[in-house]
């Protein structure tokens, strides 16, 4: 394995590649890993601005954010009262009551047209979300055309989730963050094993690198033990011990690495980009995450 200073200094020798690896096709193997945007990184702009910002990044797969769907002005964002949080929330309620498919499937159309694959949907499931919420989570997904919902959840919803995930015949990614305290939320390698015991096979793992390593562990050898269980990962770098995020390769996450790992063992685990740290322009931010992981892969072959 490459070690993280060496990878580094084979890095800067290298051209920036051009091309983002290709999709998987129906979930089977292919040469390169698959390596997307989670449109929460395109937050600071509307579905439309998002999906030309992935155009013009050249990236063809993506995470579908759920605030990408969901209206402009009842979208979850840090810095609100609970009083607007609460408010927000009823609105939306609202509007998720009179929600047409037709307009689910006028915005998998629009993806299409831009030649850009929905390979996961972001929905997001507490203790507190009715039947209806978490059934019409699924029916949007299955109408994206995914078979695949990427969630922070809790653990104590994983049993309802999986009847429905059973239903649809749908996989359910647990998304976890670094809040090693709270054993009800996906933090660590304890809390995943909960999260899947005695669940179907439907049940398995969004492993968001970033925060892994932030919580204290080793998101590589996670990777390397649990592939199996592993649905999709999420890039990003932070420093651990709770650390701050951090632009890809000046964190501790072993981001590189875990990209090499995939694609020598030619696992189907796509892999999110999702940009959180304070950069600048969202654009140059996100091509330079992309070009880290072009350049991850071509410093070591295959």
């Amino acid at each position: 394995m490459i070690s993280r200073r060496n990878w580094c200094k084979q890095a800067t020798l290298l051209a920036i590649g051009s091309i983002v690896a290709p999709a998987l096709q129906g979930r089977g193997i292919s040469k390169h890993p698959t390596i997307g945007v989670q449109s929460y990184s395109l937050r600071d702009r509307s579905l439309d601005e998002a999906i030309d910002a992935m155009s013009n990044l050249g990236v063809n797969t993506c995470e579908l954010w759920a605030g990408h769907i969901e209206p402009l002005e009842y979208r979850w964002q840090r810095g609100l009262s609970a009083e607007q949080l609460r408010e927000n929330q009823q609105q939306l309620s609202k509007w998720r009551a009179s929600l047409h498919m037709d307009t689910i499937r006028s915005i998998k159309q629009k993806f299409q047209q831009a030649g850009i694959r929905i390979l996961a949907y972001n929905a997001n499931f507490k203790d507190n979300s009715s039947d209806f919420e978490i059934d019409l989570g699924f029916r949007i997904a299955d109408q994206l055309g995914t078979d695949t919902i990427n969630t922070s959840a809790t653990v104590r919803v994983m049993d309802r989730l999986d009847r429905f995930a059973q239903q649809y015949r749908m996989r359910v990614g647990m998304h976890n963050h670094a809040n090693i305290n709270d054993p009800n939320e996906f933090a660590t390698p304890e809390s995943f094993a909960k999260g899947m015991a005695g669940k179907s096979s439907y049940i398995g793992i969004n492993l968001d690198a970033g925060h892994f390593t932030a919580a204290g562990f080793d998101p590589l050898a996670y990777l390397e033990k649990y592939h199996q269980h592993i649905f999709s990962i999420h890039l990003k770098d932070r420093k651990k011990d709770e650390g701050i995020r951090t632009p890809f390769g000046e964190g501790d996450t072993p981001l590189a690495e875990m990209l090499t790992l995939i694609r020598d063992n030619q696992w189907p685990i796509p892999a999110f980009i999702e940009y959180e740290y304070n950069g600048a322009d969202t654009l140059v931010e996100l091509r330079r995450c992309l070009d880290y992981c072009r350049n991850a892969l071509m410093a070591v072959q295959g």
